[in-house]
């Protein structure tokens, strides 16, 4: 965003007596109303995946989550809110999965968004 600012300036001690104009313009580009949490912060990935069981069954897989985080006190909240099964496992990696029976992808994406654990940008949703 570009602003310009135009200043007039009398000249009273010159000849003419019109006004002459001179722009003085603003090069710093900088927005004052931009949101602070896009350019900032973590910027992780949280991916969801769905996992198909057998006939209709399926499973919801979330990773990514911080370490930081009380994944444990998530999982019950999952688990409480979507009135479903929960468990958590350990990755190969060392970092830990939520598993939720059930397809439970867009609840997921709208619980972390909501109670601001991650931006929607970091949420990555996999599946058919």
């Amino acid at each position: 965003r570009f602003f310009a600012v135009r200043v007039l300036i009398f000249a009273s001690n010159q000849k003419d007596s019109f006004p002459k104009a001179m722009d003085i313009t603003n090069l710093k580009n900088f927005d004052a109303f931009a949101d602070a949490d896009e350019e900032s912060g973590d910027t992780s990935k949280i991916h969801i995946r769905v996992q198909q069981r057998n006939g209709r069954k399926c499973i919801t897989l979330v990773e990514g989550l911080a370490d930081d985080l009380d994944i444990k006190r998530i999982c019950k909240a999952f688990k409480k809110n979507f009135s479903c099964n929960g468990a958590l496992t350990k990755d190969a990696d060392g970092g830990e999965i939520v598993q939720l029976s059930g397809d439970q992808r867009t609840n997921v994406k709208d619980f972390l968004v909501d109670q601001e654990i991650c931006r929607v940008g970091q949420i990555v949703i996999h599946g058919f």
